[in-house]
């Protein structure tokens, strides 16, 4: 039998060591072999075993789950799962072409659109979920588990939604009577922002700084098929919290002292 180190199977299966160490971290797998000097190592065995939980992510099961029935499947129920899967993307890729083409008919018979028509394509590219291939670029196993699991999704209509879009309704507002990012209204909502964002991210900073600066890019959100921000609200926030944690700093300081 064959054994691999952490970096060799991280460099043949294409993840990165910190979900290796993720998984070792939660139970999901663990390398079966130690050397003298306490280096672990992977066998031939364990390399099926985590082709088995790569499979079954791209099926979108949570690590959770994936724990759950990683010793019970089969290959072929494996398999099932993997093809359900694919022929799921399948049938959505079909009914986009199917409308795209409807619409295509439409013009040639009209010789004209009207831009409702195409709001079901606006609706299909903004409800499209991220795959594990975008969220990898930017984010570790269990960062993306935490994120998959509480961030808010606008098809849902909860309080933690409603309170994300009325901060962004009030930095617009903002803009909109001049308001700076260090005024009354500004600081506030800096402060709500962090309250809401400790929520989120369960005390989390270094996955808070790492999401907001993926919010700052219109790139990056737009890889990860996050819904669109303008450019001017996301810098009014930064200004917003720049100042309210500057201030917090220098009362903490003026306290101690």
């Amino acid at each position: 039998m064959n054994f691999y180190s952490t970096g060799e199977v991280a460099k043949m299966l294409g993840v990165s060591v910190r979900s290796l160490r993720y998984y070792d971290q939660i139970g999901l797998i663990s390398p079966n072999k130690k050397d003298e000097y306490g280096k672990r190592f992977y066998s031939d065995d364990d390399i099926v075993t985590l082709k088995k939980i790569t499979i079954l992510k791209m099926s979108n099961l949570s690590l959770d789950n994936i724990k759950k029935i990683l010793s019970e499947i089969t290959i072929e129920q494996l398999l099932y799962v993997h093809r359900d899967y694919l022929q799921q993307k399948i049938e959505e890729l079909h009914a986009s072409v199917h409308h795209t083409t409807a619409l295509l008919h439409s013009m040639k018979l009209e010789g004209d659109l009207k831009w409702e028509q195409l709001i079901p394509l606006i609706q299909e590219a903004q409800t499209k979920h991220p795959t594990d291939a975008d969220w990898n670029q930017f984010l570790d196993d269990q960062e993306q588990e935490t994120l998959k699991e509480k961030l808010p999704k606008l098809e849902q209509d909860g309080p933690q939604v409603k309170q994300w879009i009325n901060l962004i309704r009030r930095i617009e507002l903002c803009l909109k009577r001049g308001d700076t990012p260090a005024s009354e209204e500004g600081q506030i909502i800096a402060e709500d922002t962090l309250i809401l964002s400790d929520e989120l991210f369960a005390g989390n900073e270094e996955l808070g700084e790492k999401f907001f600066e993926i919010r700052k890019s219109p790139e990056k959100s737009q890889e990860m098929n996050l819904y669109p921000v303008k450019e001017e609200v996301m810098h009014f926030l930064e200004a917003a919290i720049h100042v309210f944690t500057t201030n917090e700093s220098k009362q903490r300081g003026t306290t101690v002292s």
